[in-house]
Formats: C-alpha cells, sequence, structure tokens
C-alpha cells in the first residue's frame, strides 16, 4: 500500500492511495517503486504548488525519485520527517484506521484481504473528517 493525505487551508482534506497485490509471477512487482511515488499524480487533481512531507522509507530516498524532486523545484518542495517518527505523519493513522478494521478479518485468501482493505481505503477517502483526525492526531497544526 502506498498513501497521500493532503491538507490545504479552505479545503476539504484529502487522501490519496494506491493497493498492489503480489501473487508471486516473474513480472509482477514486489512493492512500490519510485516511478509509482512519483506518478500518485496528486498535482493533477489538487493543483500546485506541493510541500510534501516524507517518511524516511527508503525508495523515498533513491537517487532517480531525488532528481525528479530537483527537477520541478517550481512546483514541488520536500521535507523529510525525522527518522522513526510515525507519530508525526498523519497517513500513520488512516494505516491504523485500516488495520482497526480489518483486524479481525478471516480471510479466505489474498484478493479477499486486497478487497478489505481497498473498500476500506475508498470509505475513509469520502470522510474528510477522519483525514483531518489523523492531522489532528500528530499534534501538528496547519498555518493557513
Amino acid at each position: 500500500m502506498a498513501g497521500m493525505t493532503c491538507y490545504k487551508p479552505g479545503q476539504r482534506s484529502r487522501m490519496f492511495s494506491a493497493v498492489r497485490e503480489y501473487n508471486g509471477r516473474k513480472d509482477q512487482p514486489k512493492g512500490f517503486g519510485w516511478r509509482d511515488f512519483r506518478d500518485l499524480r496528486a498535482r493533477i487533481q489538487l493543483g500546485g504548488p506541493i510541500v510534501l512531507v516524507w517518511d524516511n522509507v527508503r525508495i523515498h530516498l533513491t537517487a532517480p525519485l531525488r532528481e525528479f524532486i530537483a527537477a520541478n523545484a517550481d512546483w514541488l518542495t520536500v521535507f523529510q520527517l525525522p527518522s522513526y517518527s510515525p507519530d508525526l505523519n498523519p497517513q500513520e493513522g488512516v494505516w491504523s484506521l485500516v488495520k482497526r478494521d480489518i483486524g479481525n478479518l478471516a480471510a479466505a485468501d489474498l484478493a479477499q484481504i486486497t478487497r478489505a482493505v481497498k473498500h476500506r481505503l475508498k470509505q475513509i477517502q469520502y470522510r474528510p473528517d477522519l483525514v483531518d483526525g489523523c492531522l489532528a492526531g500528530t499534534g501538528l497544526a496547519m498555518d493557513g
């Protein structure tokens, strides 16, 4: 899973996410690559400029992604969160909501888990109050 919570003064909060199911096929990627993060398309839907606050997942620190950020510095500013600081990342609140909802799911297969996760993410996506709560949970405030 990959996700992004988005906040803009005077507008409703938003959340973008992508879920990838890995079935062990040879031609199938095991996870998300730097291009997947680049292509989340938040700028198209949100407009710019964008200030992106990222955790220190290794893929966020790759050279190609850093080059993309540098090449788009006119609309994209990136700040890295300190190491081991999930308490400052609103997206961690989203993952917590998803885990809480599917924690007791007795799934028959991976596809059922994937459907449950996508369903819960879609519910959260259309509840800006939940996305706002994830920011409030960090103790951080957004200045307009």
